[in-house]
């Protein structure tokens, strides 16, 4: 039986198997409007209603066949919305089908939906849509089962003044008397309500690949092409190392800045960050992380966003392989060593006590979006990383990879059914031996356990060593008045990789004087880069030694780049930082109609403007 507590469906007793969606798209109402029909199979007997998730929608109608269903919009729960009880004519046994049409229209306060005026875009001239419906925002734009453990096609007739995509499909347009398209869709793999998603904007696509279109505002189109131009050989090596690219086609959109993520794997067609456009393809790292998602979380799912980790301790492993064999093992060595720093300052951020920092966090009455952090990604990688070194290496683990999307693909799991497979797989594949090896994990103090792993793993660390050297350095020449052993030609051999590293180690130390911090600008030159990491880590380190030059800086990036990894600690730490905290309120709240819905509530809780 399906258990999801952020879910105020009747999971126990139905599931939904397809979503027909017909929407108008209205900017000038910020509304989506039209009506959802969902087919409804019962998976109990005796089902007398069939209660569906939903926030901030206008329910018009509810019919069955062309008859109406009495129906109800129970009293909002602060965060998981308002039940939709919708009782049927006739009670229902399990197996039998119904098909549900609800008329209904978002409002102004849905949460998945971010409207753009002309001046939010790059081009300036047309206004912008696009959805984030993780972690539980699909209820906010169609009325549903919005819960992981419900897997479900769907297709779309969506109306629109400008062209739109969506994580499926197309399946064709039509042009009406009135100027406006109807764009079709379907998406015929079975996937959850939060991989449902739709942009709508002047959009221009170029093709990549045999199976990629790069989508983005027209102005971008060509430094997109350019930027995503390795994206097949990492679908080819994700196949390689998994089963056969299942979705048809892989598409990217490149979203205008306000987007809140690195990427969002939407099925089809992957959302980034325009962040990620740096003009030497070194923060495509992210494309291999979303082009692994393929498997790893819209194959095989989370049962419950208490088992995050399934969707994304699995991708961070399979992202971090795809980029050891295309790139070297050192390279994905050093992706480790960067995303263990992530680890370290979650833990910090909540507390190493903390029940979020677990692996498998309890989130009954919890918002999930308020347990997003990088544990889930890396304390997740560290565990399936530490289990290959432990159960012999690739050559065992990566056939039990390949099986584990065979034996779960299309279905929704949980941390036991991982468990259990994996128990299975090396006992039938391996023998005893390697059952006895299982068995010496301590897997309370992984999955329960809250703060750092308890197994510290190594990684080599020959990229890291040249970062660390440098910083080493910078912090023993801090009590010389004038040091002269610097010069620009100490970055010269750095990837900007290497220099992000360097950054993160010299944000690990102890503040330097506002005199070298002078002098490291005026050689490496970093104040002007506008490569989004090495920008926002520099910033980090200036707002730690109260560096009030950088203030304007941090202001204006932080409210260019709705990408919640750079705004949010940039925002917080600029609000800690001495004569900070007014600047960065004032920020926040000059610019709030900037950030995505999701990454306001954030920011406003960091900063303390929480209602």
């Amino acid at each position: 039986m399906p258990y999801d507590p952020t879910s105020l469906s009747n999971l126990d007793e139905v599931k939904t198997n397809h979503i027909h969606l017909d929407l108008a798209v209205s900017f000038e109402k910020k509304t989506l409007s039209g009506s959802a029909e969902l087919e409804i199979e019962a998976i109990a007997d005796n089902v007398t209603k069939v209660v569906l998730d939903t926030s901030f929608i206008a329910i018009h109608s509810v019919t069955v066949a062309g008859e109406a269903l009495k129906h109800t919009l129970e009293k909002r729960h602060e965060k998981y919305g308002s039940a939709l009880t919708i009782e049927l004519a006739q009670a229902v046994s399990k197996g039998d089908k119904v098909n549900i049409l609800i008329g209904y229209a978002t409002t102004e306060e849905c949460t998945a939906c971010q409207w753009l005026e002309p001046s939010q875009t790059v081009g300036k001239k047309h206004p912008y849509l696009f959805t984030q419906c993780q972690a539980i925002h699909a209820r906010s734009m169609v009325p549903c089962q919005d819960s992981p453990s419900v897997k479900l096609t769907y297709s779309a007739n969506i109306n629109a003044p400008l062209r739109a995509v969506m994580s499926a499909v197309p399946t064709g347009e039509e042009k009406q008397a009135n100027g406006t398209t109807t764009f079709k869709f379907h998406q015929k793999t079975r996937m959850p309500s939060y991989l449902i998603a739709l942009a709508v904007g002047n959009l221009e696509g170029r093709e990549i690949g045999p199976r990629s279109t790069v989508w983005t505002e027209p102005e971008v189109i060509e430094a997109a092409a350019w930027e995503f131009v390795d994206t097949e050989t990492f679908i080819r090596t994700g196949e390689e190392l998994l089963t056969p690219y299942d979705w048809g086609r892989y598409d990217l959109l490149v979203l205008p800045a306000s987007f809140p993520y690195g990427g969002m794997e939407n099925p089809c067609l992957t959302f980034v960050t325009p962040s990620l456009l740096a003009g030497d393809r070194s923060l495509v790292d992210v494309v291999a992380h979303e082009i692994a998602h393929s498997w790893m979380g819209n194959l095989v799912t989370t049962e419950n966003w208490e088992h995050f980790w399934l969707n994304e301790g699995f991708t961070v492993f399979v992202e971090r392989k795809i980029l050891g064999r295309m790139q070297g093992l050192q390279r994905a060595e050093f992706s480790a060593i960067i995303g263990h720093k992530a680890m370290v300052e979650s833990v910090e951020l909540y507390g190493e006590s903390h029940p979020f920092t677990a692996l498998r966090p309890c989130l009954r009455g919890e918002d999930p979006d308020d347990a997003f952090s990088s544990i889930p990604y890396e304390k997740g990688f560290n565990l399936l990383y530490y289990l290959e070194k432990h159960l012999g290496g690739a050559a065992v683990f990566e056939p039990y990879l390949k099986a584990h999307v065979q034996e779960f693909a299309g279905r929704s799991i949980n941390t036991d059914d991982w468990k259990a497979f994996l128990y299975s797989f090396m006992e039938k594949t391996f023998g005893q031996e390697k059952v006895d090896l299982l068995n010496k994990v301590d897997w309370e103090a992984w999955l329960a356990g809250t703060g750092m792993p308890p197994v510290d793993n190594k990684f080599d660390d020959t990229l890291a060593r040249a970062c660390s050297c440098l910083s080493k350095k910078w912090d023993q020449s801090r009590h010389e008045a004038h040091p002269t052993e610097f010069t620009p030609k100490d970055l010269e051999e750095f990837s900007s990789t290497q220099t992000t590293v360097f950054l993160e180690r010299v944000s690990e130390i102890d503040a330097l004087p506002h005199t070298h911090l002078d002098l490291m600008d005026s050689l490496y030159k970093l104040t002007p880069v506008q490569n989004a990491e090495i920008r926002f880590r520099w910033q980090m380190v200036c707002l730690k030694a109260d560096y009030e030059k950088i203030y304007p800086q941090v202001a204006e990036f932080a409210s260019t780049m709705g990408r919640m990894k750079f705004c949010r600690p940039l925002l917080r730490s600029l609000y800690h930082a001495k004569n900070g905290a007014e600047l960065a309120r004032e920020t926040f709240l000059k610019h709030k109609s900037f950030y995505h819905p999701i990454a306001a509530g954030m920011i406003a809780k960091d900063l303390g403007l929480a209602k």
